[in-house]
């Protein structure tokens, strides 16, 4: 139900073999990774189950499906910078399916984008009208532990009648530069449908 996106420092990148080792040892706490309360927390919420709610068919019962887990992990996790939702009201507030490319942006072609974390989504939730299109947005870092706002770029490509699954993020290695992975279909299946943008001033 909710997407979420974390800005860290000052910790060690852990190369896959460590990582499987220590979580068949049944001792992460003590390797000293990043928290990030899941299965607990989606983001900055405990992580809920939606079922249809017995009395009424037109309403949902959203119940806490790991308290224990979301109580163990509250002090020690690392909040996220930012969240959103797959359904949001806001009109102004994406409604995504999938968090599919996190970049920070350090370049100065782009001046007010500078400093910031760039992000993509798989695209808008399945009410939107089609043609599908992905969603480009940008929040900046903040040093409160409060959750952050985030900005929806709009781009100015005509994908004219065709989706726009929005499916990476990549940056060049001193990430002064974005580029754009844009899939035409939802099918991985459908070979010949996927295009890369670099995302110019």
């Amino acid at each position: 139900m909710v997407e979420s996106i974390f800005s860290f420092v000052n910790y060690r990148p852990i190369p896959v073999t460590q990582l499987v080792q220590s979580y068949l040892k049944s001792q992460p706490e003590k390797e000293k990774f990043i928290n990030f309360g899941w299965r607990g927390w989606e983001g900055d919420f405990p992580t809920s189950l939606i079922a249809n709610c017995s009395n009424s068919s037109t309403l949902n019962d959203i119940t806490t499906a790991y308290y224990n887990d979301a109580v163990k992990t509250s002090t020690q996790r690392i909040l996220p910078l930012v969240c959103y939702f797959h359904k949001d009201s806001q009109p102004d507030k994406l409604s995504g399916s999938a968090l599919t490319g996190v970049q920070p942006y350090m370049g100065n072609r782009i001046p007010d984008l500078t400093g910031s974390v760039v992000f993509t989504d798989f695209a808008q939730n399945e009410e939107s009208k089609p043609p599908v299109r992905g969603v480009l947005a940008y929040t900046r870092p903040t040093r409160s532990c409060k959750l952050n706002d985030f900005s929806i770029i709009e781009t100015d490509y005509n994908f004219g009648s065709e989706s726009s699954y929005y499916v990476c993020l990549g940056t060049n290695m001193n990430q002064t530069r974005l580029y754009l992975g844009v899939y035409g279909s939802f099918k991985v299946t459908d070979l010949n449908k996927g295009t890369i943008f670099e995302i110019p001033p």
